[in-house]
């Protein structure tokens, strides 16, 4: 079984510096990729002069991470695809444990390791935690991460288990069925794009899974920081979309549900006196409306399950219930 680890890259230059030493060193039984995204600093000639062994992957534009790597990935032969953020630390035998259980478990699709903070190495960190789940209104949480409070590694999620979404910090899929689901949605540039790949393949009754052996550790936002607006605006335009999408049920109530908790959200904002954050998510909901009679096309040629979402509401669970951690659910 053929593994490729590919690094997308945009003007990384100071993170591939830092981070491909323990890609490099770890990765023996894979074929390194980095996929540029028509970088403007000298990433490339850095791998070239420093990194003979890596192979590189000149994309002809920066369509952000999805066309980013659904452009890289349509050149590989390997049977499985690792996407690794390039501001990703990992470990020694960070790959057989994924290797193992791919051979041994033909309906497992997707696969996601521990990822630990870089910052704080006792603690999960942000984006994917010890794996992802959904709630009925489309908002994402993790084993390990509910909203902002982050849970120390205590070796509570050491055991192998299906999860629903697997972070696209460090994501390994099967090529056969990355093909079948035809990638990413090049329409969300960034951010959610995994979740909706992940809900797709749920749907198709395909398995994700997080395996606990294998243990990278990220840095978080280091392409773009959660105090970016852009950020903000993302994630609303993204989740609202994966929603619409893939969501069972009457979409019309879910969206207006989900529309309401948005504009609570904007209030915390206004509180908060972030102004460009208030903005963000309007801008999300216009391009939102603008895109919906497509993203209701696209809702009507897929498949749905109903029994989607762990818990009906994370919101009301986190804030009315004062549930924080995963296990209060």
């Amino acid at each position: 079984m053929k593994i490729a680890v590919v690094i997308l890259n945009w003007n990384g230059k100071a993170l591939l510096q830092k981070f491909l030493p323990s890609i490099v060193a770890h990765s023996q039984d894979a074929t390194i990729y980095v996929a540029d995204n028509a970088s403007t600093d000298d990433s490339i000639r850095f791998i070239e002069n420093n990194y003979p062994r890596i192979k590189i992957i000149k994309n002809q534009e920066n369509g952000g991470y999805a066309k980013g790597y659904n452009d890289a990935l349509k050149h590989l032969e390997e049977d499985i695809f690792c996407l690794v953020n390039s501001d990703i630390e990992v470990t020694q035998n960070w790959l057989p444990p994924i290797i193992n259980t791919f051979k041994s478990e033909e309906n497992t699709a997707i696969i996601q390791p521990k990822i630990l903070d870089f910052k704080l190495k006792t603690h999960f960190e942000y984006a994917g935690a010890a794996g992802g789940f959904i709630d009925k209104f489309g908002y994402p949480f993790c084993r390990g991460r509910i909203f902002d409070t982050i849970e120390k590694d205590n070796g509570q999620y050491n055991s192998n288990s299906e999860i629903f979404w697997a972070s696209g910090a460090c994501f390994f899929i099967r090529k056969d069925v990355f093909n079948t689901l035809n990638g990413f949605d090049e329409s969300f540039f960034a951010h959610m794009e995994e979740i909706d790949l992940c809900w797709r393949a749920f749907n198709l009754g395909y398995t994700s899974k997080y395996v606990s052996q294998s243990t990278v550790y990220h840095v978080g936002g280091a392409t773009l920081s959660a105090t970016n607006p852009k950020k903000t605006y993302l994630n609303f335009r993204n989740s609202l979309a994966t929603l619409t999408k893939n969501g069972s049920g009457n979409i019309f109530v879910l969206l207006l549900t989900r529309l309401t908790l948005d504009g609570i959200a904007a209030l915390k904002f206004l509180i908060a006196f972030k102004f460009t954050h208030i903005l963000a998510i309007l801008r999300a909901h216009l391009s939102f409306y603008n895109s919906l009679p497509k993203l209701l096309k696209q809702r009507k040629a897929l498949d749905k399950k109903t029994e989607y979402y762990k818990t009906k509401s994370v919101v009301w669970s986190y804030f009315a219930s004062q549930k924080k951690h995963f296990s209060d659910l």
